[in-house]
């Protein structure tokens, strides 16, 4: 009875074209952000901070990069992990070569060269679709894997072949203890997941949408797929160079390439799966789902197994992780295709339309 829309009325286009068009959802989402910003770090252990918040708001943020391009444009990609790995290498760069280069500047400029890299590797997808252009974008993975690696001007000459970035500060705001490094996540986040909803909600993201549905009919209307491709690769792969950035810079602070190999591209790809594709509040679902069931499974599987006396190695637990992934990813491929945002969406009609059948 609390989520009906009863003496809601819009007086303008602009206030029935609202981000949040109800005012329940509005509330909610701010009271969330709000706990977030307020709450948490207040409730929070260090270790929660460093094992589940931080990766699953970096995550999200290049989850929400994936389904840009994926889900609302159609265009598949095995390479996330390639462009997650040009941000982050290309703003470890501008920040040790350049004096004085802010640490916000390196991250932004480290996804504005992702943007150029996706770019490249997108131009495929005006000729190949399908199979094909995942295994361009696959190229990309392989090839930025072996230049990382081989390369050392991109790690400055390290003899490990491995970088690291130390005192972190913004605006003369020290980036260093785990809720620092929340806060400065979180506030990123909050932005890009924004800019996010509002890109898909303008023309660009129309003519996106439109080419995932059918592209030469949005062709034939006028659509210029060049544009529209691209444009999806360059912003997808700026939002996977800063979640990249962050993921070297934040969460790892010293990495090598294998942190940004194939396996991160398959589990951004999960998430958009299991999230919802074509779904900003998905990319959120996927990314909490896939940081917390590992954890859980942790937890969950020695204790299920010493119930019934059975012992369960680290590697049974490991084993078990990808039987799951693997079994949800077809679960919700064949019974929900649009994922955990479909069933959040089918539950919020439900609410306002009980308790009638219809």
């Amino acid at each position: 009875m609390i989520y009906r829309e009863n003496g809601q009325f819009k007086t303008s286009y602009a206030a029935d074209q609202q981000i949040f068009p109800i005012a329940q959802d509005r509330w909610a989402v701010l009271a969330i952000v709000a706990f977030a910003f307020v709450g948490i770090p207040f409730l929070v252990d260090e270790y929660l901070f460093r094992a589940i918040l931080i990766p699953f708001l970096i995550l999200a943020l290049a989850a929400l990069g994936v389904n840009l391009l994926v889900g609302y444009c159609g265009q598949i990609t095995l390479g996330a992990g390639a462009f997650m790995a040009v941000g982050a290498y290309a703003a470890y760069n501008f920040l040790i070569r350049i004096d004085g280069m802010p640490m916000l500047a390196a991250i932004l400029l480290g996804g504005f060269v992702a943007a150029v890299v996706g770019i490249v590797f997108g131009i495929p997808s005006l000729r190949v679709r399908g199979l094909y252009l995942a295994m361009a974008t696959l190229a990309a993975q392989f090839f930025w894997d072996w230049a990382f690696l081989r390369i050392s001007w991109f790690t400055n000459n390290a003899p490990s072949g491995s970088v690291s970035v130390s005192n972190l500060e913004l605006l003369g705001w020290s980036i260093d203890a785990p809720i620092e490094k929340y806060l400065f996540c979180l506030g990123l986040l909050a932005l890009f997941a924004l800019l996010a909803k509002n890109m898909t909600r303008s023309a660009m993201g129309r003519q996106w949408m439109a080419i995932r549905d059918m592209d030469v009919a949005a062709e034939v209307i006028g659509i210029r797929p060049m544009f529209a491709k691209l444009s999806a690769f360059a912003v997808s792969s700026f939002y996977l160079g800063v979640a990249g950035a962050l993921w070297g810079f934040v969460h790892l602070g010293s990495w090598e390439p294998a942190a940004f190999s194939i396996d991160r591209s398959f589990q951004l790809l999960f998430m958009v799966i299991i999230g919802g594709m074509g779904s900003i509040m998905g990319s959120f679902f996927g990314a909490a789902f896939i940081v917390v069931l590992p954890i859980f499974l942790n937890q969950f599987l020695p204790w299920l197994g010493g119930l019934v006396g059975l012992h369960i190695s680290t590697a049974g637990v490991s084993h078990a992780e990808f039987m799951i992934f693997g079994a949800l990813i077809v679960f919700f491929l064949i019974v929900e295709p649009h994922g955990i945002a479909r069933l959040w969406s089918t539950g919020k009609e439900k609410l306002r339309l009980w308790p009638f059948p219809h």
